[in-house]
């Protein structure tokens, strides 16, 4: 697929996914919405990508909605009259748009269900989607010359992109409610602070930054062994009990022993680099283990 709002390139096995729309600062568009949605469904099962670095073409991350746009600047059908019997119908497939659903929610849902890890390159502005759609990334790494703001209530609306779910388990409720309340824009200082970036950068070495633990990530990984781990850290912690986790943890350890399993343990007897050979387009037979039916 060509992309209009995104570069795609990957070199090294690390997917570089840059918002392109830098004179508008990166601006979110339902057409970003749709092209970061196959994106991510695109790296899922491209075994030429290993990881995933999101940052911003420019000066911007992402400015948040691009407000300049006609009819609904949101992309909802304003005819609509939608109830939770409507929304409880709507399965977690981000692909599905209905005129109802959230357009932040759809990435996020995407970036959620990604078999890759995920790291953000905060270079710059980011701000309602901008923000709320880093949430569902695995680590954020921000410029000096970053900022940060989950500005909704500015606008007379709510919280979006499933960041509800999110902020509270990355932040505490209280951190969250104060940034989502207040709407302030804060710095990468205070994001360090509260525990929401992992790293404050000089701007110039931000990129090479999140390549070198993206590289931590993927050189001498199995990319199965990685997207379950993925998978089971993002679930299991949110199950009522850790039987749960218990059962995901035993089908993954024993499909995982007997397959990559073997040339990792061999690799470390022998003392060299393991070659593994399993594939993330291929995955065990209970992947994915989670019933999307019953959501």
């Amino acid at each position: 697929m060509t992309y209009n709002t995104l570069k795609w390139d990957v070199e090294d096995g690390i997917l570089m996914l840059r918002l392109n729309r830098p004179d508008q600062l990166n601006a979110f568009t339902t057409e970003m919405a749709d092209e970061l949605v196959d994106a991510f469904g695109r790296a899922s099962e491209d075994d030429a990508v290993g990881a995933v670095i999101v940052t911003g073409e420019g000066r911007a991350f992402c400015a948040g909605m691009d407000l300049d746009v006609e009819g609904n600047v949101f992309g909802l059908d304003e005819s609509l009259r939608p109830t939770m019997d409507h929304m409880r119908a709507v399965k977690p497939v981000p692909s599905t748009r209905d005129g109802v659903r959230d357009e932040g929610g759809r990435v996020t849902l995407a970036i959620f269900d990604c078999k890759k890890p995920v790291i953000a390159a905060i270079n710059g502005a980011a701000v309602g989607v901008g923000a709320t759609m880093t949430l569902a990334m695995d680590i954020r790494m921000v410029s000096e010359k970053a900022r940060m703001g989950f500005v909704f209530g500015k606008l007379g609306i709510t919280p979006e992109a499933c960041s509800t779910w999110f902020l509270p388990r990355l932040v505490g409720p209280q951190q969250a409610l104060e940034w989502i309340l207040s709407a302030d824009i804060f710095d990468a200082a205070e994001g360090l602070r509260a525990g929401l970036f992992r790293s404050v950068h000089a701007p110039e070495n931000l990129i090479e930054a999140a390549k070198a633990l993206a590289r931590k990530f993927t050189e001498n990984r199995s990319p199965v062994a990685a997207a379950l781990a993925r998978q089971m850290l993002l679930r299991n912690s949110a199950m009522s009990h850790p039987i749960e986790a218990h059962r995901v943890d035993s089908l993954a350890m024993f499909y995982t022993s007997i397959a990559d399993g073997k040339e990792g343990v061999a690799a470390f007897l022998e003392k060299r680099n393991p070659q593994f050979r399993e594939r993330a387009s291929a995955m065990p037979d209970f992947y994915p283990w989670w019933d999307n039916a019953s959501l």
